[in-house]
């Protein structure tokens, strides 16, 4: 007898013609919590209370266009001929790696016209950053994406997973990889990992630089599982090339900084209570 589930509603809520999708709603709730964490945190750091309001406003818009950009980009072989769903991101299909881009480059700019450290701002951003690509990472589990390879419904279960999550990797009548719930998990640990790092003497941008290295091994590893890669030839998959290249660049960074670099992470800064 074929096995009969029904997928998790993709729709959150309907209101006349719009339609609001559970993928918008979860990136929506990253977004808010990792602008709260880094308000607080930016309070501490000496910094005004809403700069981080004011960056996100541009920061968010951006990284969201850059991140569909970039994923148009690599898939434009079909995008050619579907122009028409070029806008439609609640249909999924943002690249974190293109978000990150635009996010930079945004953070760079914001940094110099407000007059701030570029490396102070995403030092006390990192811990955010990577805790919304943990919560984000919930909409592709919506949207049924971003999984692995076919498994056994018995290997999801010897995971120990509620039954909603193995539910929702069956798929067109296939079991897969809940690739997205492991790569929720590395960027949790990394969180933690990065908050037990501000109470370390680092130098100014090696917090943010180590989230960077962090989440980058766990994306090289985890890319590997994964079946719908962005490639960028039939063998090298986009993510964990990129993956490697911000490896190196941001210990090379660190080495180099540590050397021409003396100012310390809480050094001269003001806290408060």
């Amino acid at each position: 007898m074929e096995t009969t589930i029904q997928p998790l509603d993709r729709v959150f809520l309907e209101i006349g013609p719009f339609t609001i999708y559970w993928y918008g709603v979860i990136i929506g709730v990253g977004v808010l919590l990792a602008l709260y964490i880094a308000t607080k945190e930016s309070v501490k750091r000496g910094l005004p209370k809403d700069i981080f309001v004011d960056l996100v406003l541009f920061a968010v818009p951006i990284a969201i266009i850059s991140a569909r950009i970039y994923y148009v980009a690599f898939e434009w072989d079909y995008y050619s001929q579907h122009l028409n769903e070029i806008p439609q991101i609640w249909q999924g299909g943002i690249a974190i790696h293109g978000g990150l881009i635009g996010a930079v480059i945004t953070g760079i700019i914001f940094a110099k016209v407000k007059r701030l450290s570029f490396w102070k701002l995403v030092d006390i951003a990192a811990p955010s950053i990577i805790l919304g690509q943990a919560i984000g990472r919930w909409g592709n589990f919506m949207n049924q994406e971003a999984h692995g390879d076919p498994v056994t419904r018995s290997f999801l279960e010897g995971l120990h997973l509620p039954d909603f999550i193995i539910n929702q990797m069956y798929i067109n009548g296939t079991y897969y990889h809940p690739t997205f719930l492991y790569e929720s998990l590395w960027n949790l640990a990394g969180f933690a990992l990065l908050l037990l790092l501000r109470r370390v003497n680092l130098r100014r941008g090696e917090l943010f630089l180590s989230y960077v290295i962090w989440y980058s091994i766990g994306r090289f590893f985890i890319e590997g599982l994964r079946t719908d890669s962005l490639m960028l030839t039939e063998t090298l998959r986009i993510a964990q090339v990129i993956s490697l290249v911000l490896i190196v660049v941001a210990a090379a960074l660190i080495a180099i900084r540590r050397k021409t670099n003396k100012e310390m992470y809480l050094e001269g800064e003001t806290k408060t209570k």
